[in-house]
């Protein structure tokens, strides 16, 4: 089972990413100080889902890729979310990707 305080971890610095920002499962788990834990990212990103307090479409893979769009209700919810705060996307990919990431602070 996975850590549930692992999750909150992860959802405090999914709350932190700005409007018009993304950052990546393995940034925040660099952050968290798990640098081998992107997956686990992804699965906190997953679980979210319900909880409009944490803005799970402003995380991809480390390439921009949209890998969790599937996890979101419609087809293309996530895109739009993204699109709707200025960040362009094609083929399930941010363009721009390094204009728009932002690098979470190292947690304590």
């Amino acid at each position: 089972m996975a850590d549930k305080n692992f999750f909150e971890r992860v959802y405090v610095i999914a709350k932190q990413i700005p409007y018009g920002k993304i950052t990546s499962y393995g940034a925040i788990a660099k952050a968290l100080g798990a640098a081998r834990s992107a997956r686990m990212v992804g699965w906190a990103m997953n679980a979210s889902h319900g909880r409009a307090d944490i803005p799970a479409h402003r995380v991809v893979n480390r390439k921009g890729l949209l890998t969790g769009k599937f996890h979101f209700d419609g087809t293309n919810l996530m895109q739009q979310l993204l699109e709707s705060e200025g960040i362009a996307v094609k083929d399930n990919q941010i363009i721009d990707f390094d204009t728009h990431f932002w690098e979470p602070p190292m947690s304590e």
